[in-house]
Parts: C-alpha cells; sequence; structure tokens
C-alpha cells in the first residue's frame, strides 16, 4: 500500500500538509491504490485523467445513489435518487432538465449586471488601503449571487454562509461544534434543511421566476417534486455555488500575488475567459467525489468488485501530466484545457455557467480596479478533504 494512499481522505493533508506531493505520489502508480479505513470501510482513489472519464462518465458502472463524498463512506445517503448530484439518470436527466434551462448560459448573461454588482460590493473594502480578508469575501459572494436568483432574503445570507461552509468542511476547527465532525455535519444539514422548508411554504403560495419557483414547478415521473425533493435541491444548487465559485480567486492570489502573473493579466484583459479556466484547473475548488461501482469491472488494471467505493480526486486529476503539459504552470492562454473541476459526464455541474460568469466578472473586477497586491497577515486554509481552498487571506492593494 502507497504511504501516499494513507493520507489522502485527512482532512488535515488540505489544510496544513503537502497534498500536491500526495497527489503526485498517487499519480506515478501503475495502478489504483486503497485505502483502508476501517474493518469495513475502504475506497480506491482515481488520480489520472482518463480513469476519471471511464468513472465520471459512466452512470450504469458507478452510482451517485449510495454517497458521492467520503463523509458518507459506508452510510446509504437518504438523499440518493431524491437530490440531483446522487440521482442516476435516467431520473436524474428529469430533474435537471428544468435547472439547466433556468441556469443556461443566456438566462444568466441578463443577470450580468446584477452578478457585477455583488462582485464590485464585494470588493469594495480593499479600495481603502486597509487590510482586507479576501477569502472571507470570496466565500460570501456566491451566496449574494445565489440568493439573490433564489429569492432569498439578504439578512439571511451570512448564516448561510456559515451554513453550507461548516457543511462542507465539518473538520474545520472555526465551524467544528463539541460533539465532533459528524455532530457538526448533522447540524449544518438540519439547519439548512430547515430553513429551506420555510423558504419552500412561502415560495409556493407566491411563485415567481426564481430558482425555488423553478423547483417547485420541476415535474418528475408526471408529478411534482415533493416538498423533500424542493428543499435537497435547494440546498445542492446553492451548495454548488458556495463551494467552486470563491477558491479559484483567492487560489490565484494565494498562488501569484508577487510573481507577476497578476500584472501580466490586468495589462491583457483579454486572456480572461482561458485564465478563469485555467484558475479553475489549478484550484481544484472541489477536491473529490465519490462513485460505488454497481458491477465489478476493472480500471489501470485493478479489478474493482461490486460494493466498492471509488474516490476520483479532483486536484489532482487536473495536474495529470498526460493530459495538461506542464501541468503545475499557471498558463494564462492555455488551450486545449479540458480540466474536471466541474466534473464530467452526466453530473457536469449544472451551475457552472453562473460561475464561469462570476469568475471572469471577480477577475476582470478585481485587475481593472486593484493593483499591488500584498500579503497582510496569516493566510489559513479550510481543513477539509472535500473543498480546497483558503478560509482566511488578509491582504492590502492600491487603487488603479
Amino acid at each position: 500500500m502507497s504511504g501516499a494512499a494513507t493520507a489522502v481522505d485527512d482532512p488535515m493533508l488540505y489544510s496544513d500538509g503537502d497534498y500536491q506531493s500526495v497527489w503526485q505520489d498517487l499519480r506515478g502508480l501503475d495502478r489504483l491504490s486503497w485505502k483502508q479505513v476501517d474493518d469495513r470501510r475502504g475506497f480506491w482513489s482515481v488520480v489520472k485523467f482518463e480513469d476519471a472519464h471511464l468513472v465520471l462518465r459512466d452512470a450504469e458502472t458507478f452510482t451517485s445513489e449510495r454517497g458521492t463524498m467520503l463523509c458518507m463512506l459506508g452510510i446509504q445517503d437518504p438523499a440518493g435518487g431524491r437530490q440531483l448530484p446522487a440521482t442516476d439518470p435516467p431520473r436524474h436527466t428529469t430533474m435537471r432538465a428544468s435547472l439547466q434551462k433556468a441556469l443556461a448560459i443566456k438566462p444568466i448573461e441578463r443577470q450580468h449586471e446584477m452578478i457585477r454588482e455583488h462582485v464590485v460590493e464585494a470588493l469594495e473594502p480593499l479600495a481603502d488601503g486597509g487590510t482586507f480578508d479576501f477569502a472571507e469575501a470570496m466565500l460570501a459572494l456566491p451566496v449574494a449571487v445565489g440568493g439573490t436568483a433564489m429569492g432569498l432574503p439578504r439578512q439571511d445570507w451570512p448564516e448561510l454562509v456559515r451554513l453550507l461552509t461548516a457543511s462542507s468542511a465539518p473538520d474545520d476547527p472555526d465551524y467544528l461544534l463539541p460533539g465532533g465532525t459528524q455532530a457538526t455535519l448533522d447540524n449544518a444539514h438540519r439547519e439548512l434543511f430547515a430553513y429551506f422548508q420555510d423558504i419552500f411554504q412561502e415560495r409556493r403560495k407566491n411563485l415567481g421566476d426564481d430558482l425555488i419557483s423553478v423547483l417547485i414547478n420541476t415535474e418528475i415521473d408526471e408529478r411534482p417534486m415533493s416538498p423533500g425533493e424542493v428543499m435537497s435541491n435547494c440546498y445542492s444548487v446553492l451548495l454548488g455555488a458556495a463551494v467552486t465559485t470563491p477558491h479559484s480567486p483567492t487560489y490565484v492570489l494565494a498562488e501569484h500575488m508577487e510573481d507577476g502573473l497578476l500584472d501580466e493579466w490586468a495589462a491583457d484583459l483579454s486572456v480572461t475567459p482561458t485564465a478563469t479556466e485555467e484558475a479553475m484547473r489549478l484550484a481544484s475548488p472541489v477536491s473529490h467525489f465519490m462513485r460505488y461501482a454497481v458491477t465489478d469491472t476493472e480500471i489501470r488494471g485493478t479489478k474493482i468488485k461490486a460494493g466498492d467505493a471509488v474516490a476520483v480526486w479532483f486536484g489532482a486529476v487536473n495536474r495529470d501530466e498526460e493530459a495538461f503539459p506542464d501541468a503545475m504552470t499557471f498558463q494564462l492562454r492555455r488551450r486545449p484545457n479540458r480540466h474536471v473541476s466541474f466534473g464530467l459526464g452526466p453530473h457536469y455541474c449544472v451551475g457552472h455557467n453562473v460561475a464561469r460568469v462570476t469568475l471572469r466578472i471577480v477577475f476582470d473586477e478585481l485587475l481593472s480596479r486593484f493593483t499591488g497586491f500584498e500579503s497582510a497577515g496569516e493566510r489559513a486554509r479550510l481543513r477539509s478533504n472535500f473543498i480546497s481552498g483558503y478560509k482566511h487571506l488578509p491582504i492590502t492593494a492600491r487603487t488603479r
């Protein structure tokens, strides 16, 4: 067993350890690696580009309905068949259709000004010349954008940021409750679902054109979504935004504040579309997604038995030199860039258009308004094996 395989699921690896080296060691193996978690649970790690495609595109061989995150390893996911990420086709296809229509690029482009206003508001404190926690501002941004699109009251957004971060990083000491990781996760889920239950009760009496109304009007198997399905997918949509959008801008500043990359980018903002994709590739905000094998199969000479869990490590896949030449280097104009940060196959992120538009606006507004970025305090990464990103990044900058 590889030493790297024993550490890959440790949340502290991603907050305090050298996770890049662990992924590199795993990519160097000629087969998949197995991590035995305890006497009854374990999982295979997928870290190569081609292998990730095999797992994530084949919903018949690898199911999402038993659980998609390692925190659910060995536990039957109660959201299976009800929540978009935890449902297989063809049911998944029906559930996805209405949301995909609402989140298509043309409707999102019509919200461009709304998104830009939230971005400008988030960055505004940076202009006073004092210390600004860029990571905190970015963690709040997708809830502002998503909250507006879902018609959620503004006064609720800060608490939603806290609960969503706790649900994706329940091991982090800033969010960990005295009862431990599972208690933190359970509490976050309970409070979020209770919140969306109240919103659902109010919204179904006053339907509009917001995303929650879209879900309420969605039919599956020739019937409306149940209240539980609506609430579960409200949580899923907002969580998806909260875990993907914040961490690419924060990664770029944390890694490239002082090496000239930002000045080169600012000098030619026409590179923003390709540079944003590169930021997504190298940040790889979602560290992993899990599947379970439905039948016996084989990947990279490794026999996988029916019922085995398989975790695809996106950050490792996105640095596979066989798919991304000079993979460790940030290339503003990288083409092609077939990163997997939004997933692959039927579960390709339904909100990718919103995320891409938001990120492009963030980078354009940040780099056209500010320069001279400098670190202004101790940075801190989230302690999570699901999210790869920063919770604190104090910086200063000058206005242009």
